[in-house]
């Protein structure tokens, strides 16, 4: 790879997010009334309810107190982030300490999850805040709050689970994944040393119970001992969600310098690569079986944004790592289906959702779910990396 295409690739993904992604929601988002960020949105920015998601909440705070800790003027950053982090004190917590997932604009409760993914981005957004702000109250928040999900995640919790596991215990890869990646912003922004700790038990429990190299996949739900499951939910494979399992890995091998773990990483992204690529349209595929059976879920052939983000950063990062042109060409590959078909020159931002063929399946921008989190961190997250690609090459 020449040195002027890195250049290019970075000031792309800078000017994407500062100038594309990052305006659709800031001209729009921020609820000055009663604090918080709305995200449902067509195309052209119509706002389409008021309902508040609470991970969104968690979300783009963190996004944004990330970026202030790099873009100037900091103080810009930080104050779009408060209002995420004061909408989250002030209504998102229940009494028993557990976070809602759903509340009114003014932060009546609708909704709460027996997931704690709200809690995790509360967590993360408390912590880049606290770090970007130099608020020590906003830290130890962070610390606090994550300790408890320790409880919440770990094999007593208390929380009711999905199935009854008197009749068939299983586990799903979302819990363990996604205290990974909590965990690594809560050491970045802290350094509590017990973090390390919990990515270490995580990553042994995915790579014993999760990860089969017999069937070339990472399953999202296993038996309590890692065993297969012979339904629609125990063969499931999400291509997109173990992408982005993959590049969690690979940041944690890359920061303390772990080449097993690089190599789980890559074993990961290739396999789902592999598993999810569409030979005949292109695009990433939902939901795959690991027998080939057919999918339950009617939507497992459409293309959704999110997954093809993940890729982009797995990618780039893989080539970062190994410095395989074919990760690049795989990065490429994807980075270009992706913006010719999720990319809305018009209004800016990424459509949400496609069909198999990459038409337009909904002009949703935003929703419950899809928010600014996977598309902004996506842009930031691959800028950064080649910065650092460009600052270390020699003069």
């Amino acid at each position: 790879m020449i040195p002027g295409e890195i250049r290019v690739a970075s000031a792309k993904f800078r000017d994407d997010l500062l100038n594309d992604t990052l305006p659709f929601w800031l001209d729009r988002s921020i609820d000055r009334e009663y604090g918080g960020y709305f995200t449902a949105f067509d195309r052209d920015g119509r706002r389409l309810e008021t309902d508040k998601a609470v991970w969104f909440q968690g979300r783009f705070a963190w996004m944004l107190a990330t970026i202030a800790e790099t873009v100037e003027p900091r103080n810009y950053w930080l104050e779009r982030a408060k209002h995420g982090i004061d909408f989250l004190q002030r209504y998102c917590v229940d009494r028993d300490g557990r976070y809602f997932f759903l509340v009114t604009r003014d932060g009546q409760p609708l909704r709460k999850r027996r997931y704690v993914f709200s809690e995790c981005f509360a967590a993360m957004a408390y912590a880049a805040y606290g770090k970007s702000a130099g608020s020590e109250d906003h830290c130890q928040m962070a610390i606090e709050l994550f300790r408890d999900l320790r409880s919440h995640l770990g094999p007593n919790s208390f929380l009711e689970p999905k199935v009854n596991p008197g009749v068939r215990p299983m586990k799903s890869l979302a819990s363990p994944m996604i205290l990974i990646g909590v965990a690594q912003e809560i050491r970045k922004a802290t350094g509590l040393v017990e973090c390390t700790e919990v990515i270490e038990q995580c990553i042994d429990e995915i790579r014993t119970d999760f990860v089969k190299g017999d069937l070339a996949c990472v399953l999202e739900n296993v038996g309590k001992q890692g065993e297969v499951i012979e339904t629609f939910d125990g063969r499931l494979i999400n291509p997109g969600h173990s992408i982005e399992l993959a590049w969690f890995l690979m940041e944690e091998a890359r920061q303390r310098d772990l080449p097993e773990l690089t190599a789980l990483g890559i074993q990961i992204l290739d396999w789902s690569l592999k598993l999810g690529w569409d030979k005949q349209y292109g695009g990433l595929y939902y939901f795959r079986d690991c027998h080939g059976f057919p999918c339950a879920e009617y939507w497992h052939d459409m293309k959704f944004w999110w997954p093809h983000a993940e890729a982009i950063i797995a990618t780039l990062l893989a080539w970062r790592l190994t410095g395989e042109e074919r990760y690049w060409s795989w990065h490429h590959k994807i980075y270009s289906w992706s913006y010719q078909h999720f990319a809305d020159p018009e209004f800016g931002e990424w459509f949400g959702y496609l069909h198999r063929d990459g038409t337009l399946s909904s002009t949703i921008k935003g929703n419950q779910w899809k928010g600014p989190f996977h598309l902004p961190r996506m842009q930031f997250y691959c800028w950064q990396l080649l910065e650092e690609v460009i600052h270390a090459q020699p003069v």
